[in-house]
């Protein structure tokens, strides 16, 4: 059959036109469809065909009829709750998890299990990061709804194109294929699975719907048993030349310092790291070294504890907050960010942490004022890098909403004969 341009031209203009719609209803909720014609440039004609196009796939729904105003009332319609669901595999030194984001941005489901996966290896952990999908997945189906992919959030150097761990020290793992382990003990498509630092997807959460929302250029850091960064410059996420951009964690800050797990001396998380901060706030029989406990259950203790006026944790708490701030102004004077986002443990213990770091920063940054860069704490805690993972799985459907199945009690419109869209609008 000979290459028709012309059509293919037109299919994937109608593709870049449902994404327009479905990522408009993302950031509005309920709307007419007139108003999406007026706010997409496109003809009602168009906006009637692409909205029966989704409400085929199961993507919009009805949501009631527009009060007030001029003419006629106006059916408005709105995303389908769960209807196309991205997941986020969570893999972190103490545990594993999964968190479940619809295209409405809610967060369906979230799964973690407690597990120490230095000392189990990557056969037994990708064991249960397989179960955990397959639990959460088969959920979701159980709802009516459609999972589109998952990525894992993982800490350390990660080949995003082939899935690959390349090298996550505090894991201890090396060249571990996530995505060929996870599709054999699944039996799930390869290009179901992605992964990334968790870094950088807790970055794209932040953008996406945290407190840096509507920035081009900030800083995340991850506060865990390491410490990375994501970052955003000129609305882009910044990978360096091979991809693996944001280990700041490895920034050498005390040469004769502590043995870092990457057999180096003096990185910057052996000062803030979440092993830094337990090592001095208690002593290795307390509870709060616990491996057993979740990151929310340790971080409990220790807010309890400093809201109790505990002299040693508020003293640890002093430490780290210095110790933050120190690394943060090395970052402010080399990107000159608009914000700096503490996340992981650094947002939990946001009371003790935030003001120490602001100061730090302003007395160490050449700019005048820091350059502009403000610090503030996430609001999405420890499921920050699961939710960006989801977040990414999304995206296919996001930039073309076609992916998603036609239902078989709806009939498409994809081939209505008389749909003439025009341009791209927006």
């Amino acid at each position: 059959m000979p290459h028709n341009p012309g059509l293919a031209d037109r299919a994937g203009l109608r593709r870049a036109n449902l994404a327009l719609l479905v990522r408009m209803l993302r950031e509005r909720g309920q709307v007419s469809r007139a108003q999406l014609a007026v706010h997409s440039g496109l003809s009602k004609a168009t906006v009637s065909s692409l909205i029966g196009d989704l409400a085929g796939r199961g993507v919009v729904r009805p949501a009631g009829i527009t009060a007030g105003g001029q003419g006629r009332p106006g059916e408005l319609v709105e995303l389908r709750p769960a209807a196309a669901c991205g997941v986020g595999l969570d893999l972190q030194v103490d545990h594993v998890g999964a968190t479940v984001l619809d295209l409405t941005g809610e967060v369906l489901l979230r799964r973690r299990i407690a597990c120490d996966v230095p000392a189990s290896g990557p056969e037994r952990v990708l064991d249960l990061l397989a179960e955990v999908l397959t639990g959460v997945h088969d959920d979701v189906r159980a709802r009516g709804g459609w999972v589109v992919g998952a990525t894992a959030a993982v800490p350390g150097l990660v080949d995003t194109d082939g899935a690959v761990v390349r090298l996550a020290s505090r894991l201890r793992w090396r060249e571990v294929a996530l995505r060929d382990g996870l599709a054999a003990r699944t039996g799930l498509a390869l290009d179901f699975f992605g992964a990334d630092n968790d870094a950088n997807l807790a970055a794209t959460a932040e953008r996406d719907a945290g407190v840096a929302a509507g920035l081009d250029d900030f800083v995340h850091l991850t506060g865990g048993h390491g410490v990375g960064a994501g970052v955003f410059s000129g609305g882009e996420l910044v990978r360096g030349h091979l991809g693996y951009a944001g280990e700041v964690g490895h920034m050498v800050l005390d040469p004769l310092g502590t043995r870092c797990s990457c057999e180096r001396r003096g990185c910057w998380e052996t000062q803030v790291g979440l092993g830094a901060l337990l090592h001095a706030c208690a002593t290795p029989d307390d509870p709060v070294h616990d491996p057993a406990l979740d990151p929310d259950a340790r971080m409990a203790l220790v807010r309890a504890r400093a809201e109790a006026g505990d002299r040693r944790t508020l003293d640890a708490l002093h430490q780290i907050g210095a110790a933050l701030g120190a690394g943060a102004a090395v970052l402010v004077n080399l990107l000159n960010p608009a914000a700096v986002v503490l996340g992981g443990y650094f947002a939990a213990l946001s009371e003790w942490l935030v003001e120490p770091v602001r100061s730090e920063v302003t007395a160490r940054v050449l700019a005048e004022g820091a350059g502009g860069a403000t610090v503030v704490a996430s609001r999405l805690g420890f499921g920050a890098p699961s939710t960006g993972g989801a977040v990414h799985a999304l995206r296919r459907v996001l930039d073309d909403p076609a992916v998603v199945p036609i239902r078989d009690h709806v009939r498409s419109t994809e081939n209505t004969e008389n749909d003439t869209e025009g341009t791209v609008a927006g």
